[in-house]
């Protein structure tokens, strides 16, 4: 039987072969930036004030790729192909760094500004990367990172570049350079040496060459860097860089905090906000949310990990009900897409004509892309229509594969080229789609299959709970499963002893259980966490949960005896 295939109601567009530069920003008329006025404003630093207009992004990315390639100490290491590293937090440099680096012809991986060192220092060698930009509060973990791998001082310096706090370049305020940048190179230096005449070309089957490694979560084993091709970023080119794309106006936060994110909203009227679940269960309990205008917030698109039917419609009162400082009948619209690093990323994604109707989905398909729904690791067999299946897609977006791991490449994507997610979706009649959980991380509790990501919904929408994650431990007594949840409370100060704990977990075992059948009870107990381990991509990392819940098994703080009413 032929397998059942699923592709978008949306016309197929054509698939451009180009450098992700290009895509951006070539000119089509004189004073045009990417088929924009040059003059608009493309990037805004909230905390200052201090903005970049499209034309000064383009100028100032082409006079750093050309200072990679002439100044001496990072020539040797700016050749096309060479892999560089990007270690910094949200900042106005960012986009400068990045599409510098794609116009000189690097390929360029992105590390999350928490790592420490060690994690650094994997993904450092893994991509085989020669130069790293990092923040000037990430110099330290880098000088250790380059210690860990026995690089002497001398050779690891050269090897640096500082991306500093001062904004004179765009405009902005002086700030003096910290003591650890001292004798690394600045990256202003690389901006005064000239401007490179036009970007690295990358056309035809040069498409198909490597722009971004960015790092899947590691949910097994150590994280893989994901191949994304230039062909891969210019098929999605108006979602993966889409205010740019569509000309709107970026205001960059270094990192989310709730008083400053409102405050921003209000300064800059902001109209359209990406955010993640976390975030807004902060914003629907947080008070800067009533203290400050935030009427020109429309919509809010949430991504890198599932937001909840019940969080949307019961967890967010402040966003759905106008309160009185927005007008009446202004109400923010709350979405979700769907993708993963391997999928360039998003694949799919929730219209805002449609999210109140269809709360909970993460839409339909985007359009060059198929999907099936398989039952079995071999594909087949096809999930019936409305029943829950491994998401399999194919298509121009679809990563090139792992880096230096064709064994865990082989066993993601078919020879003809599907790529299992390991996600388990349903598609209902309209043709969208809803996440139910990770195929691996599905809890199975005595024949029940229990999804984690359900549960976290459920206890995200519990008054007292900021963040939740769910796993499954094993119970030897009764041979099966049981859902563990660790939990961050909204009020850490409530539960700073060991006593609070205790009583504030068996409160949410047994609330709980007024919310969900009796097999998704949370028999493996509850835990009070100061945070939820999580990757870059804001996903969840359950295996480092695992490992913590082994080890307080060995210290008998888990009772998987535990018996709940049946």
């Amino acid at each position: 039987m032929a397998p059942r295939i699923y592709t978008s109601h949306i016309p197929d567009v054509p698939i451009e072969q180009m450098s992700v530069f290009t895509k951006l920003f070539a000119s089509h008329a004189p004073g045009d930036v990417g088929g924009h006025p040059g003059s608009w404003t493309a990037y805004v630093d909230a905390a200052s004030g201090a903005a970049l207009t499209r034309a000064q992004v383009k100028n100032l990315a082409l006079s750093f790729a050309y200072g990679l390639r002439d100044h001496p100490t990072t020539q040797p290491s700016a050749k096309r192909g060479d892999t560089v590293l990007i270690f910094s937090p949200n900042s106005l440099v960012w986009p400068i760094v990045l599409y510098g680096s794609i116009a000189a012809g690097l390929r360029c991986t992105l590390a999350n500004s928490a790592y420490t060192s060690h994690e650094l220092a994997y993904q450092y060698k893994d991509s085989r990367a020669k130069l790293v930009f990092t923040a000037e509060e990430g110099i330290s973990t880098v000088r250790a990172m380059f210690a860990e791998l026995g690089l002497s001082k001398a050779e690891a310096e050269k090897r640096i570049v500082v991306l500093g706090n001062d904004l004179r370049w765009a405009g902005g305020p002086a700030v003096s350079r910290s003591l650890d940048a001292a004798g690394l190179l600045p990256w202003e230096d690389l901006l005064s040496r000239g401007v490179l005449e036009k970007e690295e070309p990358f056309e035809g089957a040069a498409a198909q060459e490597t722009a971004y490694l960015c790092y899947s979560s590691g949910t097994t084993g150590n994280p893989k860097g994901v191949e994304t091709t230039h062909q891969n970023i210019t098929s999605v080119a108006n979602l993966l860089q889409y205010p740019f794309y569509l000309g709107v106006t970026v205001v960059i936060q270094t990192r989310f905090e709730p008083v400053q994110f409102c405050a921003n909203i209000e300064r800059y009227k902001i109209g359209f906000a990406f955010i993640v679940p976390p975030v807004l269960v902060v914003l629907a309990r947080h008070p800067a949310v009533d203290s400050y205008d935030l009427s020109s917030l429309e919509y809010m698109l949430s991504g890198a990990a599932p937001l909840g039917a019940d969080l949307v419609k019961n967890g967010n009162p402040k966003f759905l009900v106008p309160p009185p400082n927005r007008e009446l009948g202004s109400l923010c619209l709350i979405t979700q897409g769907y993708g993963l690093t391997e999928t360039s990323p998003s694949s799919h994604m929730l219209d805002f004509f449609s999210c109140n109707r269809k709360v909970g989905s993460v839409g339909f398909l985007l359009p060059n892309l198929k999907a099936r729904l398989v039952e079995d690791d071999d594909g087949a067999i096809d999930a019936e229509e409305g029943k829950p299946g491994e998401l399999w897609m194919q298509g121009p977006t679809v990563m090139k594969g792992y880096l230096n791991n064709p064994t865990a490449t082989n066993n993601a994507i078919t020879p003809d080229r599907w790529f299992k997610t390991g996600d388990i979706a349903i598609r209902d009649k309209e043709g969208y789609y809803y996440i139910v959980d990770r195929k691996k991380e599905l809890i199975k509790y005595k024949g029940f299959q229990v999804p984690p990501a359900e549960l976290e919904a459920v206890l995200l929408t519990h008054p007292e709970i900021a963040d939740a994650a769910v796993i499954g431990v094993e119970s030897i007594e009764q041979a099966t499963e049981l859902p563990r949840a660790y939990v961050v409370h909204a009020d850490p100060a409530k539960v700073k002893t060991a006593e609070a704990k205790a009583a504030f977990a068996a409160s949410v075992v047994k609330w709980m259980e007024t919310k969900v059948a009796k097999h998704k009870f949370l028999r493996g107990g509850v835990a009070v966490s100061e945070m939820i381990p999580k990757s870059a991509a804001g996903k969840i990392l359950r295996r480092h949960l695992r490992d913590q819940a082994k080890a307080e098994a060995a210290r008998g703080e888990i009772n998987t005896g535990f018996k709940a009413r049946m």
